[in-house]
């Protein structure tokens, strides 16, 4: 996975920016000797926002930008000038997108829709300018709030493709060649095991401009679960398909008993799998004869439906085709599927598990970033609690003290 473009996990470290402080200012002006407090209020520091994009497949542009921080406010002025608000700053994700906190696995957000914006971290606001303080038994307040501060988080972005159909076997079942034969992808293919080391998505032309999405994920082993063969990094791929395609060759010894443990190892992945809808394709059955399938096809299981295709004779496509589209538009499998997203449940990760999984990812190293904006020469505030701008305390700006109302 070092050298492919397609990258599904990354680690990013996100800084929104503090708020500006406001201004002790003073009127001064000709003929006017008691102008009084004319401080501006601090503009509000820039938010740090996560927008879905149609246009990205793939985590690769946060790759090498891993430090993404918003503009920080704008300290007030005279003439009760507000400072300049801090420019938001946007990262764009693919559609599918889930954000994680990487100190602690929490989960924080979804990102599943085309232009859906959510605020990652808020920007501080700004505090309030003297003139704020006025009243009439304090007309000259030499005192203003301070910003509120930037808020910090390293996340973990973790894609989930969007997919119609999803291709769950084992290695070397024909996965790959079924998407090269319905689609224009063309994922990587050959005779040996796990060919396919990273998921693909193709687009099955149907009748009357008719299509859908079908994704193609690397092969799973049983005690993938245990962390064998790829393990089942790759099945948070599936997790959001509105149907699945079981693929078993034809030349297995036991149809059933494969499609059993790919079974469970959906289930110990995530049981929620278990309630998509199913469809089970035998492959290479351009080496079967009748009889031979006709026999096979009583000891297939009975509750999923079943076909027997070829993708290189190109035996029974059509009829797969005809297949999916009607199990995906079955009103069993759209209750299903408005179920699945009003209530799909995003849990947070294992401590220990997390660890594990960053270090298998690369991710395992921390990401440290120092602003040279954050040790500028700016006045120091003794600031304790800092949940409403009503809890800031109130400083002298350090200004001469000659009489000034």
């Amino acid at each position: 996975m070092a050298n492919s473009n397609f990258i599904d996990y990354v680690k990013i470290y996100c800084r929104s920016g503090r708020g500006g402080r406001g201004s002790t200012h003073m009127h001064r002006a000709k003929y006017l000797p008691k102008g009084g407090p004319d401080g501006g209020n601090g503009g509000r520091g820039g938010h740090v926002i996560l927008r879905g994009n149609r246009n990205y497949w793939t985590l690769l542009h946060l790759k090498y930008d891993r430090h993404v921080q918003a503009e920080h406010g704008g300290n007030g002025s005279k003439c009760k000038s507000s400072g300049k608000q801090g420019e938001d700053k946007y990262i764009e994700v693919p559609c599918g997108t889930v954000v994680y906190n990487a100190e602690t696995g929490d989960y924080i957000c979804d990102v599943t829709e085309h232009g859906q914006e959510i605020i990652l971290l808020r920007g501080g606001r700004g505090g309030l300018g003297n003139f704020n303080f006025c009243t009439p038994t304090n007309q000259a307040p030499r005192y203003a709030q301070p910003g509120e501060p930037m808020q910090e988080l390293t996340v973990i972005l973790e894609l989930k493709l969007l997919a119609d159909v999803g291709l769950v076997g084992f290695p070397n079942a024909g996965k790959s060649t079924l998407v090269s034969s319905l689609s224009s992808a063309k994922p990587k293919i050959a005779n040996y095991p796990f060919t396919t080391l990273e998921p693909s998505l193709g687009i099955v032309s149907y009748r009357d401009g008719k299509s859908f999405v079908m994704a193609d994920i690397p092969g799973i082993i049983e005690g993938a679960s245990q962390g064998k063969g790829l393990g089942l990094r790759f099945l948070r791929h599936i997790e959001r398909n509105s149907l699945l395609l079981f693929m078993v060759p034809g030349d297995t010894d036991d149809i059933k008993r494969e499609y059993e443990i790919l079974l469970n190892e959906l289930a110990t992945f995530n049981p929620e799998l278990l309630d998509k809808g199913r469809v089970l394709a035998i492959t290479k059955s351009d080496m079967l004869d009748e009889e031979l399938v006709e026999m096979l096809s009583e000891t297939l299981p009975q509750d999923v439906p079943t076909v027997f295709i070829s993708s290189i004779t190109g035996k029974g496509l059509s009829e797969l085709k005809d297949l999916l589209w009607r199990e995906m538009n079955s009103e069993s499998n759209k209750i299903a599927a408005i179920t699945t997203s009003e209530s799909i449940v995003h849990h947070p990760k294992d401590y220990i598990r997390l660890r594990a999984e960053l270090e298998a990812e690369g991710e395992d190293e921390e990401i440290v970033y120092i602003d040279d904006d954050d040790f500028e020469d700016v006045e120091e505030y003794d600031i304790e609690d800092l949940e409403d701008l009503e809890d800031f305390e109130y400083e002298d700006d350090g200004e001469d003290d000659e009489d000034r109302a």
